[in-house]
Formats: C-alpha cells, structure tokens, sequence
C-alpha cells in the first residue's frame, strides 16, 4: 500500500526503526554511519535503507556515509516529530492507566493531555495526573484541547463503536490496543496492537525448532 504522498507505508513504518537506532547512537558518541553498519544493526539491506531514505531526497555521501545529527534531524520533521502531538486516551483500565502514565512518549513529542472513560465509576478518577472524562464529553474536550490523536483501550465488544464515536469527531489518527481490529474510512490511520498476536506470531517459531 502507498501513501498519498507516493511513498510506500512499509518504508513509512520502518523510518522510527531508522529514528530509533540513529538516537542510540548519537547518545553513544558515534557521528557518521554507513548504510551497511546501520543495516547490520537494524538487519536490513543497506541497498533498502539506501531506497528508503532516497523517496525523500540525498542525505548521505557515497564512501563518506551519513551524518548522524543531520539524518536524525530530517527523519523527525519527515515523520512531524519536530512539533507536539496531543493525545487523547479512551479507556481507563488496567491497560489505558499505564498508557497515561508512560514516560515514554513525551521526550519524543507525543502529549497525553485528557482521558476518557464511559464506566461512571471511573469517570471522576485521577489516572497519571488527569481527571478522567466522560467519554460523552469527548467533542468538546478534544477541540479545547487540541487533540490530534486517539489511544483506544477499550474492551473487544465496544472497540468498533469507540472508533465509529471518535472517527465522527473528527480524529484522523487512532492507535487502537483493544483486542481486535477496527474499521475505518480511507482518511483515517489506524493502528491496531494486539501483544497476543505478536506473542502467537513468536511461538510459531519456537514450535518449529
């Protein structure tokens, strides 16, 4: 599949794998990499990391390699991760409480700012430091916000709807963690996590050996 911009979502998503390893590095002193040792590390072709990085214009140097600082640079403003992002989680349990309290996701430019739940014995509650909402309110709250991104941690019976709910709010951006995949219209990126699938795509291979 291609994105509207021609380039296709397999190297979209492979781009945060390229983020991720250039930032290990640049933490651990080391200024310039080659498209071989950033593929040994990463076990991709250096001919695909070649490839991919060429649908977005010239970063390296032939037998020079690339300037790590500057390839990092241009990956966060190709990926929009030179401004904030403000998030919205929908399901306060067990899974969406971790959510909010993840460290993780603001030093890399994602803000948790509101939360929501349709249990009224959750709405009221202080989950990472937010008030949980009534997730009836989410409009309203959204649009004061700012929010630009929607966590789903719902239950599997009630996903579809949450998502249905949030796509005619107007978000066009959905990281959905219940246990089974949603539909969405065409405009709408969405992506489904389920760490059971991951799990039973491993013991296929520890099955096999």
């Amino acid at each position: 599949m291609t994105t509207s911009s021609g380039v296709p979502e397999v190297v979209v998503e492979r781009l945060p794998q390229y983020l991720r390893a250039l930032a290990q590095l640049e933490s651990s002193g080391i200024d310039v990499i080659s498209s071989q040792q950033l593929g040994e590390l990463l076990q991709v072709t250096p001919a695909q990391i070649r490839k991919d990085l060429s649908y977005f214009g010239r970063f390296g140097k032939q037998g020079r390699g690339y300037s790590i600082s500057h390839l990092l640079e241009r990956l966060r403003v190709i990926l929009g991760l030179d401004q904030t992002w403000n998030v919205a989680v929908v399901g306060v349990g067990r899974l969406g409480r971790s959510i909010i309290s993840y460290p993780g996701f603001e030093p890399e430019g994602f803000r948790v700012v509101c939360a929501f739940d349709s249990d009224p014995a959750v709405v009221g509650q202080v989950a990472g430091g937010l008030t949980v909402q009534d997730f009836k309110s989410y409009v309203e709250t959204a649009e004061r916000e700012g929010v630009q991104i929607a966590i789903v941690a719902v239950p599997a019976a009630v996903a579809q709807t949450v998502i249905d709910d949030l796509v005619a709010a107007g978000v066009k951006a959905i990281l959905n963690y219940a246990p089974k995949s949603a539909l969405t219209p065409l405009d709408v990126r969405i992506r489904n996590v389920d760490p059971v699938v991951s799990l039973q795509s491993m013991t296929y291979y520890l099955s096999t050996t």
